[in-house]
């Protein structure tokens, strides 16, 4: 079960990479066909909406830092990993869903939630 958290966070940590995020072929097979995305705004992004718009981007979410990192097996093959993004513009929590498929972890659901900067980290439970 670790291991498919430990498979799970290299994916997503990948994904806060300048070289992971703006290449196409990563993107690919990191989202699964059925990825959805409910961004800081609101808007929904499919994955083709996303994968366009991070091919194209210069985000800041690269200049982050990543805390308050949790990962739980919720279902077979099925991990939903939480944390606390935090840059100079923004803070956010985020979560995403990761199911293995084929023999690698795929990314099908992810969300941020904008949080006042000043938001104390997560108590652990």
């Amino acid at each position: 079960m670790d291991d498919l958290i430990a498979w799970a966070w290299e994916g997503e940590t990948s994904l806060l990479t300048a070289q992971k995020r703006t290449d196409a072929v990563h993107l690919d097979r990191l989202l699964a066909a059925d990825f959805q995305e409910i961004g800081q705004s609101g808007r929904h992004w499919t994955r083709a909406d996303i994968i366009a718009a991070l091919l194209e981007s210069d985000d800041e979410v690269l200049r982050a830092t990543l805390s308050d990192r949790d990962g739980r097996v919720i279902g077979p093959d099925t991990v939903l990993l939480t944390y606390r993004l935090d840059s100079r513009e923004r803070t956010s929590r985020r979560s995403s869903l990761w199911r293995r498929e084929r023999g690698t972890m795929r990314c099908f659901f992810h969300q941020g939630t904008r949080v006042p900067a000043r938001t104390p980290p997560a108590v652990p439970a």
